[in-house]
């Protein structure tokens, strides 16, 4: 409140160099950063801040409010705004798939009703209230992502966000570090199961369905399952996955199957869109509909991209990394080869103590498939580079190792050649990203096939 009465902001922002005119500024604290310290920069566009400590100077014409905790006060401000503004909110999440899975239910949603979602991967305790501010009056249905990486994260997003609907992708060996060990990961994401009414999940993952009817004993939200190899709710048939999309039968309870196309790569990317048309499903979306929307959607950038490379065709799967996600993206190396396999891979990050058995299992794994050449980048995935080269069958293979990102690009410029298959992953934290990036100028540039994330 100012002086002369009510203060009306456009939106919040916690970021001084990005505030546009008539933001609220939200001064957050962290363990590196204190956003009081740019709290002049802000008020040169923004009308207002929150703040816990008193600013040194006064700004003329701007409202500066005084809370205990800016942080819990931004979270406030967005469960105030969900609950204002009325809409359905679905909350997503899971080890793998959160990201794709929230972009196809925009995308299915989005055909007939005004849809907000989180922008990018904010999906915590920061982002996810950050994204719930930006709801406007017109809008029908907020897709959260929610991210986890201790205990309660979940309960937390919960909280603020107040879903209606829930889905859970998958649970898998993700953030160890913070959760100790696998059963933890399930019981945190288990946490929406007690925040929404519906709640939709894997039936093809056991140790989910496992976790799922221990809660259901004791009673809970209705559950909806969809899958490929087990009964449930939704599934698909007929699939056929070609080189840069995968066709299959989407085939609802008590419904006709409906054709449709995805137009990304992945058996596991069938699972994402199967989690979308069941959540869109039990929101009255019409089958043909929930198909045509799977058909729209063109992927989400970092997460298997197509690029070309000196004639090789690179696969850049580099946001993120954990051994589940790790293997699929290498079965889509083998499936997709032609010449020579080649995967480039960072280390898988936050698994704690788990990391170096981790890494040694995907290299023992890895021996068993046709891959050619493994460039294994960091300080932990060359542990995987020593269980690949163990076996004696394949005296053809090369395996090198990389200190970081930059060396791995030097080394796969220096032998890549056409008619190769390329495979880039690692944790975000390995910046991967470097290996596939645009060099300005130079005449061995990636380049993104047909301007699309395929």
């Amino acid at each position: 409140m100012g002086r002369s009465g009510t203060t009306v902001f456009s939106g919040v922002s916690i970021d001084s160099r990005t505030i546009k005119e008539g933001e609220l500024f939200v001064a957050l604290k962290g363990e590196r950063f204190d956003g009081h310290e740019f709290l002049m920069n802000a008020m040169e566009k923004g009308r207002g801040a929150l703040v816990s400590t008193p600013p040194a100077v006064a700004f003329k014409g701007k409202t500066i409010v005084y809370v205990k905790n800016t942080l819990k006060s931004l979270q406030d401000i967005a469960h105030y705004v969900r609950k204002k503004r009325g809409v359905t909110v679905i909350g997503v999440t899971g080890t793998n798939g959160k990201t794709t899975t929230k972009e196809l239910i925009a995308s299915i949603l989005g055909r007939g009703h005004r849809v907000i979602k989180n922008s990018g991967n904010l999906n915590n305790h920061i982002g996810l209230p950050l994204s719930l501010t930006r709801i406007g009056e017109g809008d029908e249905y907020a897709v959260m992502e929610m991210g986890a990486s201790i205990k309660g994260d979940i309960k937390e997003l919960c909280e603020i966000a107040a879903p209606d609907y829930g889905v859970i992708t998958n649970i898998g060996p993700g953030h160890l570090e913070g959760f100790g060990n696998l059963e933890s990961v399930r019981n945190t994401k288990l946490e929406l199961f007690d925040a929404v009414r519906t709640i939709v999940v894997n039936a093809d993952d056991g140790f989910l369905m496992e976790g799922i009817a221990q809660r259901a004993r004791e009673g809970g939200p209705k559950v909806i399952t969809f899958g490929i190899t087990n009964r449930a709710d939704v599934s698909a048939r007929d699939i056929v996955l070609e080189e840069r999309r995968s066709l299959f039968s989407l085939c609802m309870k008590d419904a006709q199957c409906s054709e449709t196309a995805l137009h990304v790569n992945g058996n596991f990317n069938i699972y994402n869109a199967l989690a979308a048309a069941s959540v869109c499903s039990a929101l009255g979306v019409k089958p043909e509909d929930i198909a045509a929307g799977i058909r729209s959607f063109v992927g989400v950038p970092m997460r298997l991209e197509m690029k070309e490379l000196l004639g090789a065709t690179v696969i850049s799967d580099v946001y993120n990394a954990n051994p589940a996600s790790m293997e699929e993206a290498i079965k889509e190396l083998v499936r997709l080869r032609k010449g020579r396999a080649i995967a480039v891979l960072g280390d898988m990050l936050e698994l704690g103590a788990y990391a170096e058995e981790a890494h040694r299992k995907l290299g023992r794994w890895m021996s068993q498939l046709p891959v050619d050449v493994f460039i294994a980048v960091g300080t932990m995935m060359p542990r995987a580079a020593e269980e690949f080269s163990a076996d004696n069958g394949h005296s053809r293979r090369m395996t090198i190792t990389a200190h970081d990102s930059s060396e791995a690009r030097r080394i796969l410029l220096s032998l890549c050649s056409e008619g190769d298959t390329v495979l880039v992953k690692g944790s975000r934290g390995m910046h991967m990203e470097r290996i596939v990036e645009e060099a300005p100028g130079s005449t061995t540039d990636f380049m993104v096939r047909g301007g699309n994330a395929l």
